[in-house]
């Protein structure tokens, strides 16, 4: 069990750990000619049945808040230190709200000095203390008179601290392993060396970490855990870490990092968090306010984005976005304190909900509807949550996992507890509600059917315009999954470059059709080297290329035929060849560009079809012209369908 101490200065935390534990927590020269705790102070006091109490010593001046907040980190109980002569003080009560506002809920009050005071004066400093526990987390916490001097009510308290430690449960291990660096030293003949306390996951020898926010990768040559060496450390206890790495010097890890898993590496400069104002603040607190932000061991600057108002009243709770001086690590679920800019008191604190936060559309009701989702106590609930809103683009389940700290297995029972549509995106994968994909296909037939009705000699739309017509234009991941099911179960249809109902149909007057009899041979012997108008009307004198032309054109709307400059028209199982053959000359080519001679040379192409057939391409967006050349932008098959529907 950790426990850390709180208080005002002078009021005794530093000879209260050492009458507990005979070990002078004040570390600094400094520290022991003024008399004063500084910094960071730890102590460890071995228990009858093999156990370990590591006690945190905070510093107590209003000037070290920042320190105090650094060792906060990780402590499972708090022994509340105020002088029985004083009372509590200024920086008891800033202590107290601080405790507070990181949820700490566990721990008892220890009024130091009571043989300097009248039973009276004990008895009034305990009523006090009593009020002012009560909207507290520590209300009817115990009261502890004790002398660090003469010992007086010393085993009283030890024995509730092993009490506590007994009845404690033991913090899961289950997430990835995360350690909040609260000092970071070099020794001669060992490296460098971190401590803190682990917040979570195990760690063992020879294990491999990465540094939060840097990404810097470590490995763990050896560890003390409470104070002893061990092979392994757990979630709940403070840790010394013997990191190595090429190049690794003292200055690569400072304390505000985290040494943590790899799988669990975090890093952000913008949190979407809840936060509440402390109800001692005398005035509203104003959107855009500079504050700092102490989240672990870490002081960083930020900027308050209230999402639900122009203000915040003192005492009142609400979503915000912090935009950060420069990136933290941090994760769903971790405590806060905000201070005032120039670090003199503090504001309040919070929770975060989302450490990958987005300043896209961050005060729309959708975006706070998602913010109410992730205040769910699971990750389970707040999954389900989520889905349920059927956000356009789905859930990225990486990084969702991630800032809920989840290993494999945890992430697999949290997939077979919600039903869910997963679908592939690169490297990553999306979430989808049950159904929600669904109502994407539905909408797009609808959209289909309202074309038909008003185009009903059209072949259809346009995969782009068909996309922007829909209602909600859906994300291109989105459509193309939904297209492919459509297409493949047969209620949508390629209709050349266009797309239609399974059903829909347009037909050639009879004229028409006796026309395109004598025309389709030749196509179909031209194949990917299709004659010209010119040499069709010079195969049949009786031809007229007006009436020619208004056939082929109709049969382009219809998605039969492709036009082809001014002189070709091309089949469009053909059109799909060509166009798998310039994805092949493509991704041939070392910058992956589509060179027309080399596509000429590669089917063997005249100059007259060539030039003609890239220039459409660019025209149907197949492919685009850059510095470099013409890229491919789609798949050929996706584009044109493959065979035709002619």
């Amino acid at each position: 069990m950790i426990v850390g101490t709180a208080g005002h200065i002078d009021h005794g935390k530093t000879s209260l750990v050492k009458a507990l534990t005979g070990i002078d927590a004040d570390r600094l020269k400094e520290e022991k000619a003024r008399g004063i705790t500084i910094d960071l102070g730890f102590a460890y006091k071995p228990t009858a049945d093999g156990g370990t109490l590591g006690f945190v010593d905070v510093p107590g001046h209003e000037r070290l808040v920042r320190n105090m907040l650094a060792g906060a980190t990780g402590i499972d109980h708090v022994l509340l230190v105020v002088a029985a002569d004083d009372g509590p003080m200024p920086q008891t009560r800033e202590h107290l709200a601080i405790l507070d506002l990181l949820g700490l809920s566990r721990g008892a009050v220890v009024l130091t000095k009571c043989d300097l005071v009248t039973p009276e004066r004990l008895a009034e400093a305990s009523a006090e203390i009593e009020a002012l526990l009560q909207p507290t987390g520590l209300a009817g916490a115990p009261i502890f008179p004790v002398s660090n001097l003469s010992g007086q009510g010393l085993p009283a308290l030890e024995q509730h601290l092993l009490d506590a430690q007994r009845q404690q449960t033991r913090t899961s291990d289950a997430g990835g392993f995360r350690l909040a660096v609260d000092r970071c030293f070099s020794l001669p003949g060992i490296g460098t060396v971190v401590t803190g306390t682990a917040v979570s996951g195990q760690v063992a020898v020879g294990d491999r970490l990465l540094v939060s926010p840097r990404k810097l990768p470590v490995r763990v040559r050896g560890l003390h855990a409470q104070n002893r060496e061990a092979g392994q450390g757990l979630a709940g206890q403070r840790l010394a870490l013997n990191l190595t790495a090429t190049g690794l010097e003292k200055s690569d890890i400072s304390r505000g990092d985290w040494i943590v898993a790899e799988a669990t590496h975090s890093s952000t400069r913008r949190i979407d968090a809840r936060i509440r104002l402390l109800r001692s603040e005398a005035r509203d607190l104003a959107h855009w306010t500079p504050v700092h932000l102490h989240l672990g061991a870490c002081d960083v600057g930020a900027r308050v984005v209230l999402l639900e108002g122009p203000t915040l009243a003192p005492g009142g709770s609400a979503w915000v976005q912090l935009e950060l001086d420069r990136d933290i690590a941090a994760w769903h679920g971790d405590r806060f304190i905000l201070r005032d800019q120039s670090a003199t008191r503090t504001l309040g604190g919070g929770v975060v909900l989302d450490p990958y936060a987005s300043a896209t559309l961050r005060r729309k009701p959708v975006r706070l509807a998602a913010l109410a989702a992730l205040e769910a106590p699971t990750a389970e609930q707040a999954l389900q949550a989520t889905l349920a809103l059927q956000p356009p683009m789905g859930i990225d389940i990486e990084p969702f996992f991630v800032s809920w700290n989840l290993q494999p297995e945890q992430r697999q029972a949290v997939l077979r507890s919600v039903p869910h549509r997963a679908l592939p995106d690169g490297n990553s994968t999306r979430l989808f509600a049950p159904g929600q994909l669904e109502q994407v296909a539905d909408a797009l037939t609808e959209t289909l059917v309202g074309y038909h009705q008003q185009h009903p000699d059209s072949p259809g739309l346009m995969p782009e315009l068909l996309q922007r017509q829909m209602p909600g234009k859906p994300r291109a991941l989105v459509f193309g999954q939904v297209l492919r099911e459509l297409l493949g179960n047969g209620r949508v249809q390629r209709a050349g470059p266009h797309l239609r109902l399974s059903g829909h149909e347009v037909s050639l007057l009879p004229n028409e059709q006796k026309l395109w009899e004598r025309l389709r041979p030749w196509l179909d012997e031209g194949g990917i080297h299709p004659p010209k108008i010119s040499d069709m009307l010079a195969r049949d004198r009786s031809l007229h290329r007006d009436h020619v032309l208004r056939l082929l054109k109709k049969l382009a709307r219809f998605g039969k035929v492709y036009a082809i400059g001014e002189e070709y028209f091309v089949q469009a199982q053909h059109v799909c060849a060509l166009a798998q053959a310039a994805q092949k000359v493509a991704r041939a080519d070392p910058h992956k560009r589509l060179n027309v001679k080399d596509l000429r040379e590669s089917v063997g192409l005249s100059r007259h079809l060539s030039l003609p057939l890239v220039e459409f391409f660019d025209e149907v967006g197949f492919t685009k012209r850059d510095p470099e050349g013409r890229k491919i932008r789609r798949d050929a098959t996706d584009m044109f369908g493959g065979t035709s529907n002619a």
